[in-house]
Parts: structure tokens; sequence; C-alpha cells
């Protein structure tokens, strides 16, 4: 695109790319990345890639680039990526690559083939790319390193990159909070936010905060119909049935979709097929509740923005803006002052 910084044009291109991808090879993608996956279906391929486009737009990207110092000494970054949703380490390549730093990742087992692809395309626009980007099996003597896991996992991290500058993230989840004059199409929109990618995202609603007196199966009956197709999906049923079968035998109150449970819980985190949710009486005892739990929110999502706490509307809890970053930590500034 005229005008824009050279080092914004490979990933301008993927923009470009991405948009106009052809049928044919975006259906090789997808038979590839759910062979390998299951868990990546055509629509959260799609959905995913989608996502990156939207990361890439031109205008936002050079504004992200340009309130950056470029790191004039490359460094060794060594990237532990994700895999449980498609392509989920791309934001960390990109932060790699414009802060002009050299990416070393390793790659989830779980999503072996998307950035592989990502990363083939951005080489082809720009050859340079073939010294700054390699996959590799394990990382040693790196200048920094970023790692995505568990929290057990997040533990062994920080003690063998203890002594070199690494950020490390660790189990987030998202919550939506209901004021009970949600419309319909809201309702539908929350769906979004907790059906995309089977809930296994970091931005993926888990936990639902209802006002005193809310009806849980207010929700679910907005929903049949439009997410019961998750019911095709064998790996996400076998998990409702076992979650189902673990509430029945524990004897805990719950709804029950047929492909959703319910269940009231303080906890913010839920399993596959499960949502948790809890009650509150005002908006400040929910500003509390939202104050506790902020080192493990990734986001909150609302119809209504409230004066004590921060949110994103409603279906957009899965379209991070390239200034989302994971945990809240900004990793641009991370790579660029190392």
């Amino acid at each position: 695109m005229k005008g824009l910084h050279t080092d914004l044009q490979p990933f301008v291109q993927l923009h470009d790319y991405l948009r106009k991808i052809d049928p044919e090879e975006l259906n090789e993608w997808i038979y590839r990345a759910e062979a390998n996956n299951p868990w990546f279906t055509a629509e959260n391929v799609k959905s995913a890639l989608e996502g990156i486009v939207e990361l890439l737009e031109p205008h936002a990207l050079e504004k992200f680039y340009t309130s950056y110092k470029k790191n004039l000494q490359p460094r060794k970054i060594g990237v532990i990526m994700a895999g449980n949703i498609p392509a989920v380490g791309f934001h960390d390549m990109l932060c790699v690559l414009l802060s002009g730093n050299i990416l070393y990742a390793k790659l989830s087992s779980d999503d072996s083939v998307l950035i592989k692809k990502l990363a083939a395309l951005l080489i082809t626009f720009n050859p340079l790319f073939q010294e700054r980007i390699f996959f590799v099996e394990q990382l040693k003597n790196m200048g920094a390193y970023i790692a995505t896991g568990s929290d057990n996992s997040a533990k062994h991290f920080e003690y063998y990159f203890r002594n070199t500058p690494n950020l490390i993230r660790k189990n987030r989840t998202s919550v939506a909070v209901i004021n009970g004059e949600e419309s319909q199409n809201e309702l539908m929109q929350l769906g979004e936010d907790v059906f995309n990618y089977f809930g296994l995202g970091c931005r993926s609603v888990s936990h639902l905060y209802f006002p005193e007196g809310y009806s849980p199966v207010t929700i679910l009956s907005a929903w049949e119909g439009k997410f019961s197709a998750v019911r095709n999906h064998h790996k996400y049923m076998n998990n409702y049935e076992y979650n189902k079968a673990i509430l029945l035998i524990d004897q805990v109150h719950h709804f029950d979709s047929g492909y959703l449970l319910l269940k009231e819980s303080d906890s913010i985190f839920s399993h596959i097929a499960t949502l948790t949710y809890s009650y509150y009486r005002s908006k400040k005892e929910l500003a509390e509740l939202l104050q506790a739990n902020k080192d493990q929110l990734q986001c909150i999502v609302s119809a209504k923005q409230n004066e004590l706490f921060q949110s994103i509307s409603l279906g957009q809890a899965q379209h991070p803006a390239i200034t989302d970053f994971a945990d809240g930590v900004d990793t641009m500034a991370f790579l660029t002052t190392i």
C-alpha cells in the first residue's frame, strides 16, 4: 500500500492475500489443519484467518508500528506458542518481526500447520524473512523468551528462563456481564463469544454474571437452534457427556440444553461444554467481583458500558484489535526494550 513503511509491506501483502485467498487453497489449509487437530474445524480456521486480516488492516498496522521504536540490535526471541485455537501464535510472530528481532518458534503440536503456512507466505513476500523466521524443537541461548501455557507450565518457564528476559503468560479467561435488559440479538452476539472456537480460547466467555433474580433459562432459550450445531462435533459432545455425568453423579444442580451445561459457581473458569454463572446485587458488588478476578481475566463483555469497569461489546470477544495483548502485557514494549 502506497505510503506505508517498507517494513509493513509483506504484512499488507499477507492481509490482501488472505482476504482473497483461493477457495481451493483455503480448503487445503483447512483439511490439513483439521487432520492435525479435530478442534480446528473449517468454521474455526476461517474465523481465525479473518481475525488475522482484521489485525493486519493497513492503517491500524501502521499506527501500531510507529508507536514503538524498532530494536536496532536484533535478538533471538524464543517463542513457545499455544495451540488452543487456530494460528493463535500469529500475534507473537508479528510482534517479533515488527520489532526487528529474529523469531525462533516452538510450535504446539496442536497447531503445527497454519503458522507455517503464514510464515511461508511472509517469506515469499519478503525473502529476507528466511533469516528471521525459524521453527525449532528446542529453545536454547535466546536473547529473550515469550511463553504461553497453563499456570503449571508457567512455573516451569519462570524457573528455566529466570536468568533471561522473559514474558510468561498463564491461564486467562473471559466473562460476560448481563444486565437483564439484553435484546434477543444481543444474547445471540453473546453466544458467539461463548461458542466460537468451542470456548477454547482465553477470550472465550466461560462465566456469566447475572443480576439477582435472572433466570439462566433465558440464555439457553435464546441460543436454542442457533448454536446447537456443536452437537455434530464428536469431541465437543464427548466433553459435554462427561461433564454432564460428573454433575449428575455429584448431584450438582444445573441447567442442561442438550449441548451446554450451566451451573452456579464463583469460579470464572469452566470446562468445555459448560458455563458457570453467579449473581450480583449491585453495580458496586459486581465491580468488586471483577476486581477480585482481574489477574485471571482476559476481557469482559457486556451490552452496556459501566463506569466501574472496562468492557467490550457483546460479540466482540473473538475480534481483538492489534493492541489487545494477551494477559494485558504489551508484547511490543517488551520486545523493543530488552
